[in-house]
């Protein structure tokens, strides 16, 4: 499958799950208070550096993106699926969400004080990594930070059925070494790592990580 191609499954699938997900998740960050620590901590990690800034990135139906913006730092959501945006719209109208690809950002260089990508790398294969890397650390000011969570692991599962609608979805488990690498390729600085066990709605282990684009000399 090519890039576009499996761009376009992805962006369907979504557009299809859309107001289901949105229902289904809603209480997602109430059950795991790991997650809710860490985004709380990333959230002040980035007011101390100056506030710049967030961009949720696969921002999905704006949970998350509204939860960031409640701890005191100017969020944003990015999405590929234009029925997850329009549900975030609707859900959060004082937020601003765009469609867009993490690959191909329409940011300047070095813009945001943090960049959020919480989960939204699962259907990313792991050679396409790299480059979506290099555009998270493209846009961070320096001193700016980077969390990101995804399911730790090494294998690739199908789904075609998921939130109550048939989907053409593939999902990556990728060793927490491995993207920690990568990023590092990408110029980022490890600050933090966390590997949980999974809760009773998740197939294994979760994996997070916190890495800081160095300050300028």
């Amino acid at each position: 499958m090519t890039e576009t191609s499996r761009l376009s499954a992805v962006q369907a699938s979504y557009d299809a799950v859309a107001v289901d997900y949105a229902r289904l998740v809603s209480d997602a960050l109430e059950t795991r208070p790991l997650d809710r620590a860490l985004l709380d901590a990333f959230a002040e990690y980035v007011r101390g550096a100056g506030g710049g800034a967030v961009a949720d990135l696969g921002c999905g139906t704006g949970r998350v993106t509204a939860y960031l913006d409640g701890l005191g730092v100017r969020t944003f959501g990015v999405d590929l699926s234009p029925a997850m945006v329009a549900v975030a719209r609707r859900s959060y109208p004082g937020l601003r969400f765009e469609v867009g690809r993490m690959a191909g950002l329409d940011m300047a260089d070095g813009v945001l004080g943090g960049v959020l990508a919480w989960y939204s790398t699962v259907h990313t294969p792991p050679g396409e990594l790299p480059a979506v890397f290099a555009e998270f650390a493209r846009v961070l000011a320096p001193g700016g930070y980077l969390l990101t969570a995804f399911e730790a692991g090494d294998e690739r599962r199908r789904l075609e059925h998921a939130y109550g609608h048939p989907v053409d979805l593939d999902v990556y488990g990728t060793p927490p070494e491995l993207i920690a690498s990568l990023l590092a390729g990408a110029g980022l600085a490890e600050v933090a790592r966390l590997v949980r066990e999974p809760d009773a709605r998740e197939r294994g282990p979760q994996g997070f990580l916190l890495l800081r684009r160095p300050p300028a000399a």
